[in-house]
């Protein structure tokens, strides 16, 4: 999570908070609608710590699904990890196995790709999630190109140099165990040429395999690969900023999939502006105006006049009377002092293009910060009267001013 830093210094960046709860367990939540789920493994490279115990522990409960964490000794890539755990995946005699990216957004059409596959391919052949892109963005991503009538995968390029296909890879895959097949193929290969470079200094590993490049681009055109394209919602998780614009994807689908998490107008309390989650520890005057957008953790504590809009408010923290809150992550225990402003520029994607992907913009352009959400690392205090302005505030910063465009460390 270097990308998603600050906030990736608390919490693994798979349990940061995407509409009320933590990013992973809406993909746990998805799996466990499956028909014969038998277990859940959450795969990475993360020193387990007491957060990722307790969530595992609550998760199993909730879900009713065995969730185990598999630590990996070293970061092995996306297709290293699957193949280091082969045996765990296969222990239970699985007939097959989704692979979901952690830092991806979804409505996860899981049920629809098994669908699929059992109508356009045969039992042994593995589906991609896709989604379209427009052209220029799908550069930024794995590019499919498919037969139109079997929607068999015929060439697949990552991260392409010219356009390819507006048919990009969502990172979400239904594989069988003989994707493991494949996946041995790459690491023989791979310890073959490092045995051959002599001069290789031990950096390299065979062990590492990226599924995309090493395994898709080999298997596209073998008749085993084929892609189920879906119209819902989907979006990469890997800068903050791109929290908010996820969070927002995710309240739209509550008005169907959750409608207790999406807080109403009732006497006395906030006023509420389009979709909002309010955690129900949290203590909010009747004055203040959330919304559109906006998700408040537990703890958190709103003063009179508070406006807060396209935000994310994580645990513990206080906003003061009369402050405005636009486009900004506030980090766990931060304080934001009485008539503060303090706002970022949203980084969504064009409103207008259907197809429209968030950008993963780099953090500096030209030497200077680009305009973006703003994000107060933990413990950070902000005094009364003062501006903040697409700033990212490092944690546990008090502050005696106003900033604008700076990283404040």
């Amino acid at each position: 999570g270097t990308r998603f830093r600050p906030l990736s210094f608390e919490v693994p960046k798979p349990l940061f908070p995407v509409a009320g709860v933590p990013m992973v367990q809406h993909h746990i939540e998805a799996c466990a609608k499956v028909p014969g789920m038998k277990e859940i493994l959450l795969m990475g490279f993360y020193q387990p710590n007491e957060a990722l115990s307790r969530f595992l522990v609550s998760a199993q409960q909730e879900f009713k699904v065995p969730i185990r964490y598999l630590q990996e000794y070293a970061a092995l890539g996306t297709g290293g990890g699957i193949y280091h755990f082969r045996d765990q995946i296969l222990s239970g005699g699985a007939e097959a196995f989704f692979v979901l990216n952690a830092d991806v957004c979804s409505e996860f059409p899981l049920q629809e790709m098994l669908e699929f596959r059992q109508q356009h391919g045969d039992m042994h052949s593995f589906v991609i999630l896709g989604t379209t892109a427009n052209r220029t963005q799908a550069l930024n991503y794995g590019c499919i190109v498919a037969n139109v009538d079997t929607q068999e995968v015929q060439h697949y390029v990552e991260k392409p140099s010219t356009f390819v296909s507006e048919i990009i890879n969502c990172g979400i895959y239904l594989f069988t165990p003989a994707i493991f097949q494949h996946i041995g193929e790459v690491f023989q290969r791979n310890q073959q040429e490092l045995a051959l470079e002599e001069s290789s200094n031990g950096w390299q590993r065979a062990e590492v395999i990226r599924l995309e490049q090493d395994v898709f681009t080999a298997l596209a055109g073998s008749g085993k690969l084929y892609v189920y394209k879906t119209d819902g919602f989907w979006s990469q998780i890997k800068s903050a900023g791109s929290a908010i614009y996820a969070s927002r994807l995710y309240l739209n689908q509550y008005s169907k999939s959750h409608p207790e998490r999406l807080a109403q107008n009732k006497p006395g309390g906030p006023i509420i502006r389009g979709n909002v989650y309010i955690h129900p520890t949290a203590s909010i005057d009747s004055t203040a105006v959330l919304g559109p957008n906006v998700s408040i953790g537990e703890g958190v504590t709103v003063g009179a006049g508070v406006r807060v809009r396209e935000s994310i408010v994580l645990h513990g923290a206080s906003l003061h009377d009369h402050t405005c809150v636009l486009n900004t992550i506030v980090g766990w225990d931060s304080t934001i002092g009485r008539w503060a402003r303090v706002e970022g520029t949203p980084s969504d994607p064009n409103p207008n293009d259907p197809y429209a992907k968030i950008d993963s913009e780099t953090l500096f352009r030209d030497g200077r910060l680009t305009p973006s959400i703003t994000i107060l690392g933990c413990s950070v205090t902000i005094p009364a009267e003062v501006v903040i302005l697409n700033s990212i505030v490092l944690p546990h910063k008090e502050l005696s001013r106003s900033y604008k465009n700076q990283i404040i460390p």
